[in-house]
């Protein structure tokens, strides 16, 4: 398993050889760098930590400061503001301060995108899920767009959990699997994958390998 961290530049097209218009979106991938690495011995799982983004420090805490200065880490290492974890099994193949670039992928590769989608703030049955609303005739007038019933009255007597009605939409975690990398530009660290990633321009997207090839 490999994978970098980026931000949604946003979508374009692009022409391939045979002449065919593809749809992509543009992701500027790093440059990350290993700020941790997990092994089975110490922490029970084998994973590394990609430091992303670099900052000043005065924008960060002294936690954060000490967790990217602490003995071992290299002294040109930057203050990097963003940091994730990703479970890996070669382990031994990743060194604290390791640059990693948007080359580690190469075109036709499979890569599966993770980002938080767009938020639309609170909405009804309707928008949310699709619901179909009431009657446009027989004197309705204002219940187009209700829900309607929710449950029994006297069994259960309330409402299951997990009901499907109006409430906060979007902005949640969601993984667009087995996107095809149609281009790697390393100069510019830019990655363009067929298809729509989730999220809004400038949104921060974690690029992995695909876990189902195919």
């Amino acid at each position: 398993m490999k994978g970098i961290l980026g931000r949604k530049v946003g979508m374009t097209q692009l022409l391939t050889a045979k002449g065919e218009v593809v749809p992509v979106t543009i992701i500027e991938a790093g440059p990350c760098y290993v700020t941790q690495i997990k092994t089975a011995e110490r922490d029970g799982y084998t994973a590394i930590q990609l430091g992303f983004e670099p900052t000043q420090p005065r924008r960060l805490t002294k936690g954060q400061l000490g967790h990217l200065k602490r003995k071992g880490m290299p002294r040109d290492l930057p203050v990097l503001r963003i940091l994730r974890e990703i479970r890996v099994k070669d382990v031994e193949n990743y060194a604290l301060g390791q640059k990693i670039l948007a080359d580690i992928f190469t075109t036709s590769e499979r890569v599966d995108v993770k980002g938080i989608s767009k938020g639309r703030g609170f909405q009804g049955g309707v928008k949310r899920y699709g619901f179909r609303g009431g009657p446009r005739t027989h004197g309705q007038s204002d219940r187009l767009r209700a829900p309607g019933a929710s449950s029994s009255g006297t069994t259960p007597g309330r409402l299951y959990k997990g009901k499907r009605m109006a409430g906060h939409m979007g902005n949640v975690p969601v993984t667009v699997a087995n996107l095809r990398v149609v281009l790697v530009d390393a100069e510019r660290n830019l990655l363009a994958v067929r298809g729509a990633v989730p999220g809004a321009r400038g949104g921060l997207v974690l690029v992995t390998e695909a876990r189902k090839q195919g």
